[in-house]
């Protein structure tokens, strides 16, 4: 098994949101936008742009943390600048940390008959630290992050590496995922057994066609995975 970790198993919108408004209102910047919630949308238009630009090469993971708070504020700011404001958000965003709730019984559940490892878009100084302050570091066996593959998802190469790690073939492999392009196609291109799982939408089932199998809570993934010849079914053929 192969996890991503930001709205996967930790839930980073609920905490990006919860810190940006503390960090706004500590920075009496609350009143320069019509709402607090259009101030926050604007910040993950922002870092959605920003880690584009990171994962297409353009940027250093610091850079992009960087000039997302240089094009929030509007300001040209310096590197020392822009990173004591990055930190002090950072201080906020981190008291609202949490796993999601069906978050440990899914791992509870499958400790015995699967291992783990973790693929992120993200720096391991970001992740490591995330997963030890979460209490679940010690369940993966590897972690990679795309900062220090020089890869990111979508890209085969990023999922090729996960299964390169545990030393399993992609198709011994399943990856979860919150994004249905990122994750969910991408793992599915690769070769892995591919799951989205889709928290905010309305949920239809699997999807059959050879993209990722859609659900809706982690709960699911145990009979999901038993279903699968590849991790427990029995094969219907000989």
């Amino acid at each position: 098994m192969v996890w991503d970790v930001d709205d996967t198993l930790f839930d980073y919108t609920a905490a990006d949101r919860a810190g940006m408004r503390g960090h706004l209102t500590a920075e009496g910047l609350i009143g320069a936008y019509e709402s607090v919630e259009r101030a926050i949308a604007r910040w993950r238009e922002v870092t959605d742009a920003q880690w584009a630009r990171f994962s297409a090469g353009e940027v250093s993971f610091q850079g992009q943390r960087r000039d997302r708070v240089r094009v929030f504020l509007g300001e040209e700011l310096s590197d020392a600048e822009a990173d004591a404001w990055f930190e002090r958000y950072i201080g906020h965003y981190e008291l609202a940390w949490a796993l999601f709730p069906d978050v440990l019984p899914v791992l509870d559940a499958l400790a015995a008959s699967h291992r783990h490892a973790v693929l992120s878009n993200s720096s391991i100084h970001v992740q490591d630290r995330k997963l030890r302050v979460l209490g679940v570091h010690d369940r993966f066996e590897a972690i990679l992050c795309a900062a220090e593959l020089g890869v990111s998802k979508p890209e085969a190469r990023a999922f090729l590496a996960a299964c390169d790690a545990l030393e399993l073939d992609p198709h011994q492999v399943a990856y979860v995922g919150d994004h249905p392009e990122i994750d969910g196609r991408g793992a599915a291109d690769a070769g892995l057994l591919s799951v989205w799982i889709d928290r905010d939408g309305v949920y239809t089932g699997t999807d059959a066609s050879g993209g990722p199998h859609r659900i809706a809570s982690l709960a699911e993934l145990p009979a999901l995975l038993g279903a699968d010849t590849r991790f427990g079914a029995p094969s219907t053929f000989g």
